[in-house]
């Protein structure tokens, strides 16, 4: 097997953050749909989380790499059949090219119990759900509801949103997100995607998982084994033998990193940048960060997503976004969007060990303008002094907004 000289941990950071574009400059004129298929092309996917305290977090990777645009840019992109949403890391946008290599997912025996119990209770309820959608055009699970009762936990499906689930897993049917309330409206499939993509040759199974773990290699820049089968949500045991026939093939490089206690593996187009000079604020569900032991094996960050922990015994905050400078990441805020207020509240700041506070809350508060003032939030920022980082920030803050 070709192998390659050690990685030091510094450079590995930099393959990871170039390969997630964050190499590469921001826009400085107006941001279109040319900037969108660039940010696609490098992460080859983004995530997708109705979480709104501050923004729809598929938005988010957006900013951070390209800084303020046109919100609808996924939207449109969407309703031109050049993403689509589909279970890849968890539910995802993801390019149009990505789906012949996914059908193999959906050919598979759908494993929710959900689903079995509904075809033992109702067994002609979902051929009823394909004709009706066929025959009548888009539904969105509402029109479907067969609840009795009061809706008990967050994931607690009636048998109209099972059997929706059910075929937009299978491909039957395609999902578009209707805007005012991000609810998912289903069609079938060829309604919604191309013509063109949905005639593309079906690749057998282990061939697409071959494709699947170079794909996350490139997006990853540099990874572990475990790192490439979670960037697409693939289960390890039939990954495994695969890895060495795509290093035999010259299509990943095995090396190592140094501090890593398992092998890594390269995308043979990676290369290590010079430097990052990024300033982002991630979502928590950006690739940068999604994956808490990689997040921690790279940067020296612990992470971990409070938002369903109880307020009492939170560390940081709800919706933490992890800020990155550079090549590393240096702070930690809680952000709410305060609409009615026209005010984008920082609830707590926190930097990480070692940093240079002034340095650090002068570029942070940078981001926050802009942020605010992408979300259309005219008011400015607000920031409570909870966090070590927090009075730092404020100051800056105040300074900077007497000084405008």
């Amino acid at each position: 097997m070709a192998t390659s000289a050690e990685f030091s941990n510094a450079q590995a950071r930099r393959l990871a953050l170039g390969a997630q574009g964050f190499n590469d400059p921001r826009p400085a004129g107006r941001v279109d749909r040319r900037h969108l298929r660039r940010v696609v092309d490098r992460m080859g996917l983004i995530q997708i989380d109705s979480v709104n305290v501050l923004v729809r977090s598929q938005e988010l990777p957006l900013f951070a790499r390209l800084g303020a645009h046109p919100r609808t840019l996924i939207a449109d992109a969407s309703r031109d059949g050049e993403l689509f949403e589909y279970w890849v890391h968890e539910a995802c946008h993801v390019p149009v090219s990505l789906h012949p290599y996914l059908r193999w997912t959906m050919n598979s025996e759908h494993r929710w119990k959900a689903v079995a119990n509904l075809r033992h209770r109702r067994p002609e309820f979902i051929d009823e759900v394909r004709i009706r959608i066929r025959d009548d055009g888009p539904l969105v699970a509402a029109d479907l509801n067969q609840r009795v009762g009061p809706k008990g936990t967050w994931w607690d499906w009636d048998d109209g949103k099972i059997a929706l689930e059910h075929l937009f897993f299978s491909g039957e049917v395609a999902a578009i997100r209707r805007p005012n309330d991000f609810a998912r409206t289903y069609d079938l499939a060829h309604r919604v995607l191309p013509a063109e993509v949905l005639a593309l040759p079906t690749p057998p199974e282990i061939e697409a998982r071959k494709e699947l773990l170079v794909r996350a290699a490139r997006h990853h820049g540099i990874a572990t084994f475990e790192d490439l089968t979670d960037y697409h949500r693939q289960r390890n045991p039939p990954c495994r033998p695969l890895i060495g026939e795509l290093v035999e093939e010259g299509r990943l490089i095995e090396t190592s990193v140094e501090g890593w206690s398992k092998p890594a593996y390269l995308h043979p187009d990676a290369v290590v940048p010079r430097r990052i000079n990024a300033r982002a604020l991630l979502s928590p569900f950006d690739p940068v960060v999604w994956n808490r032991d990689r997040t921690e094996r790279l940067f020296g960050f612990r992470y971990r997503i409070e938002i369903y922990v109880p307020a009492a015994k939170r560390q940081y905050g709800y919706y933490v976004l992890p800020f990155l400078l550079g090549d590393e990441l240096v702070a930690r805020v809680d952000l709410k969007a305060d609409r009615a207020a026209g005010r984008l509240l920082v609830q707590a700041a926190f930097g990480e060990p070692g940093i240079d506070e002034s340095y650090v809350s002068g570029e942070l508060a940078g981001e926050l303008a802009a942020m605010a003032d992408w979300l259309g939030l005219e008011r400015g920022i607000e920031v409570m002094r909870r966090g070590d980082l927090a009075g730092a920030l404020a100051d800056t803050v105040s300074s900077r907004s007497r000084g405008s």
